[in-house]
Protein backbone atom coordinates (compact mmCIF):
# COMPACT_ATOMS: atom_id res chain seq x y z
CA UNK A 1 0.00 0.00 0.00
CA UNK A 2 1.61 3.63 -0.76
CA UNK A 3 0.74 6.27 1.15
CA UNK A 4 -2.30 7.45 -0.69
CA UNK A 5 -3.25 4.27 -0.41
CA UNK A 6 -2.99 4.58 3.82
CA UNK A 7 -4.32 7.98 4.22
CA UNK A 8 -7.64 7.19 1.86
CA UNK A 9 -8.28 3.86 4.90
CA UNK A 10 -7.38 6.07 7.75
CA UNK A 11 -10.18 8.32 6.56
CA UNK A 12 -12.12 5.26 6.08
CA UNK A 13 -11.21 4.41 10.00
CA UNK A 14 -12.74 7.79 11.01
CA UNK A 15 -15.94 7.73 9.02
CA UNK A 16 -16.58 4.35 10.36
CA UNK A 17 -15.50 5.28 13.85
CA UNK A 18 -17.82 8.71 14.03
CA UNK A 19 -21.01 6.10 12.55
CA UNK A 20 -20.21 3.65 15.19
CA UNK A 21 -20.24 6.07 18.02
CA UNK A 22 -23.46 7.59 16.85
CA UNK A 23 -24.97 3.92 16.29
CA UNK A 24 -23.55 2.92 19.98
CA UNK A 25 -24.91 6.08 21.87
CA UNK A 26 -28.13 5.94 20.10
CA UNK A 27 -28.71 2.44 21.27
CA UNK A 28 -27.14 2.90 25.11
CA UNK A 29 -29.78 6.19 25.04
CA UNK A 30 -32.73 4.27 23.93
CA UNK A 31 -31.74 1.26 26.25
CA UNK A 32 -34.04 0.63 29.49
CA UNK A 33 -32.36 1.48 32.46
CA UNK A 34 -31.28 4.23 34.89
CA UNK A 35 -27.76 5.35 34.78
CA UNK A 36 -27.89 7.18 37.73
CA UNK A 37 -29.95 5.04 39.96
CA UNK A 38 -27.62 2.39 38.73
CA UNK A 39 -24.67 4.34 40.23
CA UNK A 40 -26.34 5.28 43.55
CA UNK A 41 -26.90 1.34 43.98
CA UNK A 42 -23.47 0.75 43.24
CA UNK A 43 -22.70 2.78 46.38
CA UNK A 44 -25.71 0.89 48.82
CA UNK A 45 -27.45 4.26 48.72
CA UNK A 46 -31.63 4.69 48.35
CA UNK A 47 -31.87 8.02 46.86
CA UNK A 48 -35.18 9.85 47.01
CA UNK A 49 -36.69 10.87 43.17
CA UNK A 50 -35.46 14.29 43.73
CA UNK A 51 -32.09 13.54 44.08
CA UNK A 52 -32.05 11.12 41.22
CA UNK A 53 -33.77 14.53 38.83
CA UNK A 54 -31.25 16.36 40.46
CA UNK A 55 -28.45 14.16 39.47
CA UNK A 56 -29.61 13.36 36.02
CA UNK A 57 -29.45 17.36 35.89
CA UNK A 58 -25.97 17.76 36.79
CA UNK A 59 -25.28 14.74 34.72
CA UNK A 60 -26.64 16.25 31.70
CA UNK A 61 -28.83 13.16 30.97
CA UNK A 62 -32.24 15.46 30.44
CA UNK A 63 -30.79 17.21 27.45
CA UNK A 64 -31.62 16.16 23.96
CA UNK A 65 -30.61 13.57 22.14
CA UNK A 66 -28.03 15.29 19.94
CA UNK A 67 -26.93 17.98 22.98
CA UNK A 68 -25.68 14.54 24.51
CA UNK A 69 -24.10 13.42 21.46
CA UNK A 70 -22.16 16.08 20.23
CA UNK A 71 -20.70 16.78 23.18
CA UNK A 72 -19.87 12.97 24.32
CA UNK A 73 -18.29 13.11 21.04
CA UNK A 74 -16.65 16.50 21.57
CA UNK A 75 -15.18 15.50 24.72
CA UNK A 76 -14.03 11.95 22.97
CA UNK A 77 -11.89 13.57 20.71
CA UNK A 78 -9.81 15.29 23.45
CA UNK A 79 -9.30 11.71 25.15
CA UNK A 80 -12.05 12.08 27.80
CA UNK A 81 -14.54 9.06 27.41
CA UNK A 82 -16.73 10.45 30.73
CA UNK A 83 -16.42 8.83 34.13
CA UNK A 84 -17.86 5.17 34.84
CA UNK A 85 -21.05 5.51 36.74
CA UNK A 86 -20.58 2.44 38.44
CA UNK A 87 -17.06 2.27 38.92
CA UNK A 88 -16.76 6.45 40.00
CA UNK A 89 -12.95 5.96 37.65
CA UNK A 90 -12.56 7.90 34.25
CA UNK A 91 -13.55 5.15 31.25
CA UNK A 92 -9.83 5.78 29.48
CA UNK A 93 -8.03 4.75 33.38
CA UNK A 94 -10.41 1.80 33.52
CA UNK A 95 -9.59 0.69 29.58
CA UNK A 96 -5.58 1.31 30.70
CA UNK A 97 -5.39 -0.45 33.08
CA UNK A 98 -6.82 -3.75 31.50
CA UNK A 99 -4.68 -3.17 28.69
CA UNK A 100 -1.64 -4.52 29.82
CA UNK A 101 -3.43 -8.07 31.20
CA UNK A 102 -4.93 -8.14 27.59
CA UNK A 103 -2.09 -8.12 25.79
CA UNK A 104 -0.61 -10.37 27.90
CA UNK A 105 -3.57 -13.17 27.11
CA UNK A 106 -3.68 -12.58 22.99
CA UNK A 107 0.25 -12.90 23.36
CA UNK A 108 -0.10 -16.29 25.21
CA UNK A 109 -3.23 -17.71 23.22
CA UNK A 110 -2.03 -16.94 19.92
CA UNK A 111 1.46 -18.77 20.76
CA UNK A 112 -0.29 -21.66 22.30
CA UNK A 113 -2.27 -21.61 18.98
CA UNK A 114 0.22 -21.87 17.22
CA UNK A 115 2.15 -24.47 18.38
CA UNK A 116 -0.61 -26.56 18.50
CA UNK A 117 -2.14 -25.52 14.15
CA UNK A 118 0.66 -25.37 12.53
CA UNK A 119 2.55 -28.83 13.43
CA UNK A 120 -1.14 -30.48 13.20
CA UNK A 121 -1.97 -28.93 9.98
CA UNK A 122 0.95 -29.74 8.02
CA UNK A 123 1.49 -33.33 9.17
CA UNK A 124 -2.24 -33.57 8.08
CA UNK A 125 -2.00 -31.96 4.46
CA UNK A 126 1.75 -34.09 4.53
CA UNK A 127 -0.63 -37.49 5.30
CA UNK A 128 -3.83 -36.89 3.28
CA UNK A 129 -6.18 -39.43 4.07
CA UNK A 130 -3.86 -40.88 6.07
CA UNK A 131 -4.66 -41.79 9.74
CA UNK A 132 -2.50 -38.96 11.08
CA UNK A 133 -5.09 -36.77 8.79
CA UNK A 134 -8.07 -38.78 9.87
CA UNK A 135 -6.90 -38.44 13.54
CA UNK A 136 -6.10 -34.70 12.89
CA UNK A 137 -9.45 -33.92 10.80
CA UNK A 138 -11.65 -35.42 13.77
CA UNK A 139 -9.94 -33.69 16.41
CA UNK A 140 -10.47 -30.50 15.35
CA UNK A 141 -14.05 -30.78 14.37
CA UNK A 142 -14.69 -31.75 18.49
CA UNK A 143 -12.53 -28.63 18.90
CA UNK A 144 -14.57 -26.72 16.68
CA UNK A 145 -18.16 -28.03 18.33
CA UNK A 146 -16.69 -27.17 21.65
CA UNK A 147 -17.91 -24.00 23.15
CA UNK A 148 -15.25 -22.00 24.77
CA UNK A 149 -17.19 -22.20 27.99
CA UNK A 150 -17.62 -25.64 28.18
CA UNK A 151 -13.68 -25.91 27.59
CA UNK A 152 -12.97 -23.72 30.16
CA UNK A 153 -15.25 -25.23 33.15
CA UNK A 154 -13.52 -28.88 32.12
CA UNK A 155 -9.87 -27.11 31.96
CA UNK A 156 -10.70 -25.73 35.47
CA UNK A 157 -12.30 -28.90 36.91
CA UNK A 158 -9.51 -30.92 35.81
CA UNK A 159 -6.45 -28.82 36.08
CA UNK A 160 -8.06 -26.74 39.17
CA UNK A 161 -10.11 -28.70 41.35
CA UNK A 162 -9.00 -32.64 40.66
CA UNK A 163 -5.05 -31.75 40.30
CA UNK A 164 -4.85 -28.72 41.54
CA UNK A 165 -1.92 -27.79 39.03
CA UNK A 166 -3.34 -23.99 38.71
CA UNK A 167 -5.48 -21.51 40.32
CA UNK A 168 -8.89 -21.27 39.76
CA UNK A 169 -8.98 -17.39 39.73
CA UNK A 170 -6.20 -15.83 37.20
CA UNK A 171 -4.88 -12.57 38.27
CA UNK A 172 -3.57 -11.89 35.44
CA UNK A 173 0.44 -11.36 36.62
CA UNK A 174 2.15 -14.63 36.50
CA UNK A 175 2.33 -17.94 34.13
CA UNK A 176 -0.07 -20.09 36.16
CA UNK A 177 -2.87 -17.46 36.20
CA UNK A 178 -2.63 -16.86 32.30
CA UNK A 179 -2.15 -20.24 31.22
CA UNK A 180 -5.77 -21.63 31.41
CA UNK A 181 -7.56 -18.81 29.85
CA UNK A 182 -4.98 -18.56 27.04
CA UNK A 183 -5.30 -22.33 26.89
CA UNK A 184 -9.31 -22.07 26.50
CA UNK A 185 -9.07 -19.53 23.35
CA UNK A 186 -5.96 -21.32 21.68
CA UNK A 187 -7.89 -24.82 21.37
CA UNK A 188 -10.99 -23.19 19.78
CA UNK A 189 -8.64 -21.10 17.60
CA UNK A 190 -6.17 -23.85 17.05
CA UNK A 191 -9.11 -26.00 15.40
CA UNK A 192 -10.28 -23.53 12.80
CA UNK A 193 -6.44 -22.83 12.15
CA UNK A 194 -5.49 -26.37 11.71
CA UNK A 195 -8.32 -26.95 8.98
CA UNK A 196 -7.27 -23.66 7.13
CA UNK A 197 -3.26 -24.30 7.33
CA UNK A 198 -3.89 -28.25 6.13
CA UNK A 199 -6.37 -26.54 3.13
CA UNK A 200 -3.68 -24.05 2.25
CA UNK A 201 -0.54 -26.71 2.46
CA UNK A 202 -2.36 -28.81 -0.12
CA UNK A 203 -3.28 -26.04 -2.69
CA UNK A 204 0.60 -25.54 -2.55
CA UNK A 205 1.29 -28.98 -3.12
CA UNK A 206 -0.99 -28.97 -6.03
CA UNK A 207 0.99 -26.05 -7.67
CA UNK A 208 3.68 -26.56 -11.05
CA UNK A 209 6.35 -24.75 -9.42
CA UNK A 210 6.15 -27.99 -6.64
CA UNK A 211 6.06 -30.80 -9.54
CA UNK A 212 8.97 -28.71 -11.11
CA UNK A 213 10.87 -28.98 -8.23
CA UNK A 214 10.42 -32.03 -7.46
CA UNK A 215 11.29 -33.07 -11.25
CA UNK A 216 14.28 -31.29 -10.67
CA UNK A 217 15.58 -33.59 -8.22
CA UNK A 218 15.08 -31.40 -5.31
CA UNK A 219 14.83 -32.68 -1.99
CA UNK A 220 11.02 -32.96 -0.83
CA UNK A 221 11.36 -31.44 2.74
CA UNK A 222 13.28 -28.38 0.78
CA UNK A 223 9.97 -27.65 -1.23
CA UNK A 224 7.78 -27.67 1.13
CA UNK A 225 9.88 -25.84 4.05
CA UNK A 226 11.30 -23.45 1.75
CA UNK A 227 8.78 -23.02 -0.42
CA UNK A 228 5.50 -24.58 0.12
CA UNK A 229 5.10 -23.62 3.88
CA UNK A 230 6.18 -19.84 3.68
CA UNK A 231 3.81 -19.63 0.52
CA UNK A 232 0.81 -21.69 2.83
CA UNK A 233 1.00 -19.20 5.39
CA UNK A 234 0.11 -16.17 3.81
CA UNK A 235 -4.07 -16.93 3.42
CA UNK A 236 -3.61 -16.69 7.09
CA UNK A 237 -2.25 -13.38 8.01
CA UNK A 238 -5.95 -12.10 7.54
CA UNK A 239 -7.48 -14.59 9.90
CA UNK A 240 -4.09 -14.06 12.11
CA UNK A 241 -5.10 -10.21 12.18
CA UNK A 242 -8.92 -10.45 12.84
CA UNK A 243 -7.93 -13.10 15.95
CA UNK A 244 -5.73 -10.26 17.21
CA UNK A 245 -8.66 -8.11 16.81
CA UNK A 246 -10.63 -10.41 18.80
CA UNK A 247 -8.43 -10.97 21.49
CA UNK A 248 -7.37 -7.37 22.29
CA UNK A 249 -11.24 -6.83 21.93
CA UNK A 250 -11.31 -9.22 25.01
CA UNK A 251 -13.35 -12.47 24.95
CA UNK A 252 -15.80 -12.30 27.75
CA UNK A 253 -16.79 -15.24 28.52
CA UNK A 254 -13.19 -16.68 29.40
CA UNK A 255 -12.35 -13.93 31.25
CA UNK A 256 -15.36 -14.15 33.79
CA UNK A 257 -15.01 -18.30 34.46
CA UNK A 258 -11.71 -17.22 34.96
CA UNK A 259 -12.20 -13.70 36.72
CA UNK A 260 -9.13 -12.51 34.65
CA UNK A 261 -9.28 -8.69 35.16
CA UNK A 262 -9.43 -7.88 30.86
CA UNK A 263 -11.46 -5.88 28.85
CA UNK A 264 -14.24 -8.44 28.23
CA UNK A 265 -14.51 -9.08 32.08
CA UNK A 266 -14.80 -5.01 32.26
CA UNK A 267 -17.29 -4.91 29.57
CA UNK A 268 -19.41 -7.56 30.73
CA UNK A 269 -19.54 -5.48 34.06
CA UNK A 270 -20.48 -2.00 32.42
CA UNK A 271 -23.42 -4.08 30.48
CA UNK A 272 -24.59 -5.78 33.80
CA UNK A 273 -24.73 -2.45 35.67
CA UNK A 274 -25.87 0.07 32.58
CA UNK A 275 -22.53 1.74 32.83
CA UNK A 276 -23.55 3.52 29.69
CA UNK A 277 -19.89 5.74 29.41
CA UNK A 278 -18.22 2.38 30.04
CA UNK A 279 -20.02 0.38 27.06
CA UNK A 280 -19.54 3.50 24.42
CA UNK A 281 -15.95 3.73 25.49
CA UNK A 282 -14.93 0.10 25.32
CA UNK A 283 -17.42 -0.39 21.61
CA UNK A 284 -15.12 2.46 20.36
CA UNK A 285 -12.12 0.61 21.65
CA UNK A 286 -12.91 -2.80 19.89
CA UNK A 287 -13.80 -0.96 16.63
CA UNK A 288 -10.76 0.88 16.60
CA UNK A 289 -8.46 -1.78 17.08
CA UNK A 290 -10.02 -4.27 14.61
CA UNK A 291 -9.94 -1.88 11.42
CA UNK A 292 -6.14 -0.21 12.88
CA UNK A 293 -5.02 -4.18 12.69
CA UNK A 294 -6.95 -4.78 9.37
CA UNK A 295 -5.32 -1.58 7.97
CA UNK A 296 -1.68 -3.18 9.02
CA UNK A 297 -2.42 -6.79 7.89
CA UNK A 298 -3.27 -5.39 4.41
CA UNK A 299 -0.07 -2.81 4.62
CA UNK A 300 2.04 -5.77 5.48
CA UNK A 301 1.30 -7.77 2.75
CA UNK A 302 3.65 -5.53 0.34
CA UNK A 303 6.25 -6.73 2.59
CA UNK A 304 5.72 -10.28 3.07
CA UNK A 305 4.36 -11.18 -0.18
CA UNK A 306 7.44 -10.28 -3.01
CA UNK A 307 4.55 -10.34 -6.10
CA UNK A 308 2.70 -7.66 -3.91
CA UNK A 309 5.51 -5.14 -4.56
CA UNK A 310 5.91 -6.08 -8.00
CA UNK A 311 2.46 -4.96 -8.83
CA UNK A 312 3.13 -1.60 -7.55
Amino acid sequence: MNKKQILRRIFQIVIVLIGISFVTFLLTYLSPGDPVRNMFSATGVMPTEELVQQTRDEMGLNDPFFTQYFRWLFNCLHGNFGKSYSLNKPVVELLAARVIPTLKLTLMSLILMLIISVPLGVASALHKDGIIDYICRAVTFVGCAMPNFWVGLLLMLLLCVKIQIFPVIASGGDFKSLFLPALTLAIAMASKYTRQVRTAVLEELSQDYVIGAEARGVKRSTIIWKNVFPNALLPLITMLGLSIGSLLGGTSVVEVIFSYPGLGNLAVTAITSSDYNLIQGYVLWMALIYMVINLIVDASYVYIDPRMRLKR
